[in-house]
Protein backbone atom coordinates (compact mmCIF):
# COMPACT_ATOMS: atom_id res chain seq x y z
CA UNK A 1 0.00 0.00 0.00
CA UNK A 2 1.19 3.54 -0.86
CA UNK A 3 3.06 5.41 2.07
CA UNK A 4 4.01 8.98 2.99
CA UNK A 5 7.09 6.99 3.77
CA UNK A 6 7.92 6.21 0.42
CA UNK A 7 8.96 9.93 -0.80
CA UNK A 8 11.15 9.16 2.83
CA UNK A 9 14.39 9.42 0.40
CA UNK A 10 13.99 12.79 -0.71
CA UNK A 11 13.37 14.54 2.14
CA UNK A 12 16.67 13.17 3.45
CA UNK A 13 18.43 14.28 0.15
CA UNK A 14 16.93 17.83 1.39
CA UNK A 15 17.73 17.28 5.28
CA UNK A 16 21.41 15.96 4.81
CA UNK A 17 23.23 19.20 4.91
CA UNK A 18 21.76 19.79 8.26
CA UNK A 19 22.32 16.60 9.21
CA UNK A 20 26.07 16.80 8.17
CA UNK A 21 26.41 20.00 9.63
CA UNK A 22 24.74 18.27 12.92
CA UNK A 23 27.12 15.47 12.84
CA UNK A 24 30.62 18.07 12.55
CA UNK A 25 29.54 19.49 16.04
CA UNK A 26 29.13 16.19 17.90
CA UNK A 27 25.41 15.90 17.86
CA UNK A 28 24.47 12.09 18.24
CA UNK A 29 21.86 10.28 16.85
CA UNK A 30 20.30 9.58 20.63
CA UNK A 31 20.20 13.18 21.22
CA UNK A 32 18.17 13.93 18.29
CA UNK A 33 15.74 10.98 19.24
CA UNK A 34 15.87 11.71 22.63
CA UNK A 35 14.87 15.63 21.69
CA UNK A 36 11.96 14.61 19.63
CA UNK A 37 10.68 12.10 22.32
CA UNK A 38 10.98 15.21 25.25
CA UNK A 39 9.09 17.52 22.52
CA UNK A 40 6.38 15.68 21.86
CA UNK A 41 5.46 15.34 25.31
CA UNK A 42 6.03 19.11 25.58
CA UNK A 43 3.30 19.68 22.76
CA UNK A 44 1.30 16.73 23.76
CA UNK A 45 0.76 18.53 27.53
CA UNK A 46 0.30 22.04 25.41
CA UNK A 47 -3.20 20.56 23.24
CA UNK A 48 -4.47 18.82 26.37
CA UNK A 49 -4.11 21.89 29.08
CA UNK A 50 -5.15 24.47 25.95
CA UNK A 51 -6.76 23.32 23.04
CA UNK A 52 -9.02 25.58 22.30
CA UNK A 53 -6.57 27.71 21.93
CA UNK A 54 -6.29 27.96 18.42
CA UNK A 55 -2.53 29.36 18.59
CA UNK A 56 -1.44 25.94 20.58
CA UNK A 57 -3.25 23.75 17.61
CA UNK A 58 -1.41 25.46 14.69
CA UNK A 59 1.58 24.56 16.56
CA UNK A 60 0.85 20.66 16.08
CA UNK A 61 1.09 20.48 12.39
CA UNK A 62 4.69 22.72 12.72
CA UNK A 63 5.59 20.22 15.20
CA UNK A 64 4.78 16.95 13.55
CA UNK A 65 6.66 18.77 10.27
CA UNK A 66 9.56 19.20 12.98
CA UNK A 67 9.28 15.37 14.39
CA UNK A 68 9.81 14.21 10.91
CA UNK A 69 12.14 15.78 10.00
CA UNK A 70 14.28 15.11 13.66
CA UNK A 71 13.33 10.82 12.77
CA UNK A 72 14.76 11.26 9.21
CA UNK A 73 17.96 13.07 10.49
CA UNK A 74 18.46 10.64 13.91
CA UNK A 75 18.60 8.07 11.06
CA UNK A 76 20.66 9.69 8.45
CA UNK A 77 23.27 10.25 11.69
CA UNK A 78 23.35 6.48 12.71
CA UNK A 79 24.13 4.92 9.01
CA UNK A 80 26.01 7.60 7.35
CA UNK A 81 28.15 9.27 10.21
CA UNK A 82 28.70 5.86 11.98
CA UNK A 83 27.08 6.45 14.86
CA UNK A 84 24.81 3.43 15.34
CA UNK A 85 24.59 2.00 18.42
CA UNK A 86 22.37 -0.93 20.41
CA UNK A 87 20.74 1.62 22.55
CA UNK A 88 19.57 3.37 19.82
CA UNK A 89 17.64 0.99 18.48
CA UNK A 90 15.57 0.86 21.62
CA UNK A 91 15.45 4.52 21.52
CA UNK A 92 14.11 4.66 18.01
CA UNK A 93 11.43 2.48 18.47
CA UNK A 94 10.37 3.44 21.92
CA UNK A 95 10.41 7.10 20.87
CA UNK A 96 8.21 6.62 18.25
CA UNK A 97 5.70 5.22 20.26
CA UNK A 98 6.43 7.38 23.01
CA UNK A 99 6.09 10.45 20.53
CA UNK A 100 2.38 9.25 19.33
CA UNK A 101 1.22 8.57 22.70
CA UNK A 102 1.87 12.17 23.38
CA UNK A 103 1.07 13.69 20.48
CA UNK A 104 -2.33 11.97 19.84
CA UNK A 105 -3.57 10.98 23.35
CA UNK A 106 -4.58 14.80 24.24
CA UNK A 107 -6.95 14.77 21.31
CA UNK A 108 -9.24 12.11 23.79
CA UNK A 109 -10.02 16.16 25.71
CA UNK A 110 -11.47 17.92 22.37
CA UNK A 111 -14.89 18.17 22.12
CA UNK A 112 -16.22 15.70 19.75
CA UNK A 113 -13.27 13.51 19.55
CA UNK A 114 -14.51 10.14 20.76
CA UNK A 115 -12.52 9.46 24.01
CA UNK A 116 -12.73 5.68 23.54
CA UNK A 117 -11.94 5.72 19.92
CA UNK A 118 -8.72 7.91 20.47
CA UNK A 119 -7.03 5.52 22.99
CA UNK A 120 -8.01 2.27 20.80
CA UNK A 121 -6.18 4.56 17.87
CA UNK A 122 -3.11 5.49 19.53
CA UNK A 123 -3.12 1.75 20.62
CA UNK A 124 -3.04 0.34 17.34
CA UNK A 125 -0.78 3.07 16.22
CA UNK A 126 1.40 1.13 18.93
CA UNK A 127 0.94 -2.30 17.66
CA UNK A 128 1.75 -1.47 14.00
CA UNK A 129 4.98 -0.54 15.27
CA UNK A 130 5.06 -3.50 17.11
CA UNK A 131 4.73 -5.50 14.14
CA UNK A 132 6.87 -3.90 12.00
CA UNK A 133 9.82 -4.72 14.79
CA UNK A 134 8.31 -8.36 15.47
CA UNK A 135 9.13 -8.75 11.42
CA UNK A 136 12.51 -9.18 12.56
CA UNK A 137 12.41 -11.69 14.49
CA UNK A 138 11.56 -14.01 11.92
CA UNK A 139 14.38 -12.72 9.80
CA UNK A 140 12.41 -10.16 7.60
CA UNK A 141 13.41 -6.90 7.62
CA UNK A 142 11.90 -4.06 9.26
CA UNK A 143 8.10 -3.72 7.92
CA UNK A 144 6.91 0.09 6.96
CA UNK A 145 4.21 -0.63 4.97
CA UNK A 146 0.90 1.73 5.15
CA UNK A 147 -1.54 3.02 4.85
CA UNK A 148 -1.01 4.54 8.04
CA UNK A 149 2.44 4.23 9.05
CA UNK A 150 4.06 6.57 11.39
CA UNK A 151 4.62 9.39 8.59
CA UNK A 152 0.85 9.13 7.24
CA UNK A 153 -0.60 9.42 11.41
CA UNK A 154 1.49 12.64 11.51
CA UNK A 155 -0.10 14.14 8.23
CA UNK A 156 -3.48 12.90 9.05
CA UNK A 157 -3.03 14.60 12.56
CA UNK A 158 -1.54 17.47 11.40
CA UNK A 159 -4.18 18.21 8.83
CA UNK A 160 -6.90 17.72 11.45
CA UNK A 161 -5.06 20.18 13.72
CA UNK A 162 -4.85 22.90 10.85
CA UNK A 163 -7.86 22.53 10.59
CA UNK A 164 -9.74 23.12 13.83
CA UNK A 165 -6.85 26.04 14.37
CA UNK A 166 -8.54 27.90 11.51
CA UNK A 167 -11.53 28.13 13.39
CA UNK A 168 -13.78 24.46 11.82
CA UNK A 169 -15.79 23.35 14.29
CA UNK A 170 -15.81 20.03 15.51
CA UNK A 171 -18.67 17.74 15.26
CA UNK A 172 -19.66 14.59 13.50
CA UNK A 173 -16.74 14.47 11.18
CA UNK A 174 -14.59 13.82 14.49
CA UNK A 175 -15.78 10.81 14.80
CA UNK A 176 -15.52 9.66 11.16
CA UNK A 177 -12.01 10.47 10.53
CA UNK A 178 -11.05 8.54 14.01
CA UNK A 179 -13.24 5.64 12.41
CA UNK A 180 -11.30 5.92 8.99
CA UNK A 181 -7.86 6.13 10.79
CA UNK A 182 -8.74 2.70 12.84
CA UNK A 183 -9.41 0.85 9.74
CA UNK A 184 -6.29 2.19 7.94
CA UNK A 185 -4.19 1.22 11.13
CA UNK A 186 -5.68 -2.32 11.07
CA UNK A 187 -5.09 -2.66 7.55
CA UNK A 188 -1.38 -1.08 8.11
CA UNK A 189 -0.96 -4.18 10.36
CA UNK A 190 -2.61 -7.01 8.12
CA UNK A 191 -0.01 -5.08 5.22
CA UNK A 192 2.76 -5.75 7.41
CA UNK A 193 2.88 -9.28 8.64
CA UNK A 194 1.57 -9.91 4.82
CA UNK A 195 4.51 -8.70 3.62
CA UNK A 196 7.04 -10.05 6.41
CA UNK A 197 5.62 -13.53 6.37
CA UNK A 198 6.16 -13.40 2.09
CA UNK A 199 9.62 -12.16 2.63
CA UNK A 200 10.92 -15.14 4.79
CA UNK A 201 9.25 -17.61 2.14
Amino acid sequence: MPSIYDIKPAFQNLLRPITNSLARIGITPNQVTTAAAVLSIAVGLAIYRWHENRLVLLALPIFLFIRMALNAIDGMLAREHDMKSDLGAFLNELGDVISDTALYLPFAAIPHFNPILVIVLVLLAALTEMTGVVAVQIKASRRYEGPMGKSDRAFVFGIIGLVLAVGVPTGAWCSIILWIILAALILTICNRIRKALQEVK
